[in-house]
């Protein structure tokens, strides 16, 4: 089997690297924070001490990693040879997308949608985009670690639905906070207020999971509210150089950074509701 290397195993890297493992790939994985990596051994992951390491001869590079920089950053470290195919997975916005697909690398845009249970199963959806050519040659490699992949056109595309996907997400949950809090201070209980949605059209179940962990408290993450608050900065960036307006988004990206500032930024991007009192009255 090919050789995959894995770069960056947080929340997502960690099991994409295990179930390519599982699958049947030779994996070497590199973390900065090494202690993240190491468990992966237990599958049958090559754990290495440096990007290069991990990528010296490897079939494929993915990268997923926090943000243009640090990919920018570790990529030029890894030194992959000319022609690897780089499986470009994090969210990293259209225009670090852009810098980066300059490469001498056969570069595929596709971030994913789904969060730490469908990396885990295997479920993710790839938002796929690059060189018509490479699509046979990277579709094994996406078979496992997603149960769809959207092949969208010419690299950036991905990077574009991403955002577009990762706003609705933002916008949806700040709206669920509110609603949380205005129908506690209304006299009744929250909790009914995600009965009701969980059973009415204009409800999801995106919605109705994320609102019965706001009420319980349960806040692990799946999606880590600091990295969301970067996601809405990606998201601004886009819409002001397409002159697009987004006041939702505009809002919220302050009121969220509150949140990081006030030492939750690991929770999960519920923990937007740690701004409103959603007590039963």
């Amino acid at each position: 089997m090919a050789t995959v290397a894995v770069l960056g195993t947080g929340i997502m890297g960690a099991p994409m690297a295990r179930n390519l493992a599982r699958a049947g790939f030779t994996v070497r994985a590199w973390n900065r924070s090494r202690e993240k990596a190491d468990p992966l051994a237990q599958d049958g992951v090559q754990v290495a001490a440096t990007p290069a390491e991990a990528v010296r001869g490897a079939d494929f590079v993915l990268t997923m990693l926090a943000d243009g920089p640090t990919t920018q950053e570790v990529m030029a470290q890894a030194s992959a040879a000319p022609g690897t195919a780089w499986l470009q997975m994090g969210t990293i916005g259209t225009g670090w997308t852009k810098r980066l697909a300059s490469t001498d690398l056969v570069f595929v845009d596709a971030p994913v949608a789904g969060s730490d249970v469908p990396a885990r199963e295997g479920k993710l959806v790839i938002l796929a985009s690059g060189p018509d050519d490479a699509r046979d040659r990277v579709q094994p490699v996406f078979d496992v670690v997603g149960r769809k992949t959207l092949w969208l056109g010419p690299a950036g595309a991905g990077s574009a639905l991403k955002l577009a996907i990762n706003n609705w997400a933002i916008v949806q949950i700040e709206t669920l906070a509110e609603s949380l809090a205005l129908t506690a201070a209304l006299g009744v209980d929250p909790a009914h207020f995600v009965e009701a949605m969980d059973d009415l059209p204009l409800g999801s179940p995106y919605a109705v999971m994320k609102g019965r962990a706001m009420l319980a408290g349960k806040l692990d993450p799946g999606f880590p509210i600091r990295l969301a608050v970067k996601d809405a900065g990606l998201v601004l960036d886009a819409a002001r150089d397409t002159d697009v307006d987004l006041p939702l988004t505009e809002a919220v990206t302050p009121a969220w950074q509150q949140v990081v500032d006030s030492g939750y930024g690991d929770e999960d991007l519920s923990a937007a509701v740690r701004r409103y009192d959603v007590r039963p009255r």
